[in-house]
């Protein structure tokens, strides 16, 4: 059965052990998940059941393709990851080279 792993972050807000479930597409596995954690569904999905904007699904280390109906298949023995994605900020090379007088309000 597929193994769902959750990204540390969210051990600040619930508790998220790994855990092996049934299903055989990433929405049933999930789907799994939240049947014994319903509080974690709304971290990881929106109200329209998509994956949320900074969230990221990986099975046996791809990105999954559909975040929209999350169908895309697991295997018996997956190992599926949710992460929180990083966004923002400024890559260092480019911060480097900028003056106080390059930066916006609010940076």
């Amino acid at each position: 059965m597929p193994r769902v792993t959750f990204t540390p972050q969210l051990e600040r807000f619930l508790d998220v052990p790994p855990v092996v479930v049934s299903g055989d597409t990433v929405d049933a596995a999930l789907a799994s998940v939240f049947t014994d954690n319903p509080r974690l569904r709304g971290y990881i999905l929106d109200d329209h059941g998509r994956l949320r904007r900074h969230i990221n699904v990986f099975v046996n280390g791809r990105l999954i393709e559909d975040r929209l109906r999350l169908t895309d298949r697991v295997a018996a023995d997956a190992e599926i990851f949710v992460l929180q994605a990083l966004s923002g900020g400024q890559p260092a090379a480019a911060r480097a080279g900028a003056s106080a007088s390059d930066a916006k309000p609010g940076d």
